[in-house]
């Protein structure tokens, strides 16, 4: 375990994530559209995408969850374990926009043995609009063993 693995029991309500920022590019868009096989030309093709009545090409949907997930996983830590996650798009973000991923802990249970903590996330835009608000529950150990 990392020092930097948070326990169930250091985790309290209301405590809040450490923020992630991410700013996509055309480059991250289009090669994130190839690897997941999504030919929708408003995410990689900007005349199209304009066509359709947006300023630019859109950051994808499952792009903005993946955003939140890690958000959730690098706090998690390697002893940590990221049991759901929903994510709701609100608001489309393009290249260039800087978004930043938000979570904010709001329940605490035990569960089947484990420690889970609720965490209520959002990814909010440089002008403080929500583009993906969602939840997610995460298994977190109960103790901190000693570093190797």
């Amino acid at each position: 375990m990392t020092a930097r693995t948070p326990t169930f029991e250091q985790v309290e309500v209301g405590y809040q994530l450490p923020p992630l920022i991410r700013k996509p590019t055309y480059v991250k868009l289009f090669r994130y559209s190839a690897i997941t096989w999504n030919a929708h030309r408003i995410h990689y093709d900007q005349n199209y995408a304009k066509e359709e009545g947006y300023p630019d090409v859109l950051v994808q949907s499952h792009l903005h969850g993946a955003f939140l997930t890690q958000l959730c996983t690098d706090w998690a830590g390697p002893c940590g374990e990221l049991k759901s996650l929903t994510v709701t798009v609100k608001r489309f973000a393009v290249p260039g926009d800087i978004l930043t991923c938000h979570g904010i802990v709001v329940e605490k249970k035990r569960e089947d043995g484990s420690g889970i903590v609720v965490v209520d996330l959002q990814e909010i835009n440089q002008n403080g609009e929500i583009c993906a608000p969602g939840r997610a529950e995460i298994k977190l150990p109960y103790f901190t063993l000693p570093a190797l």
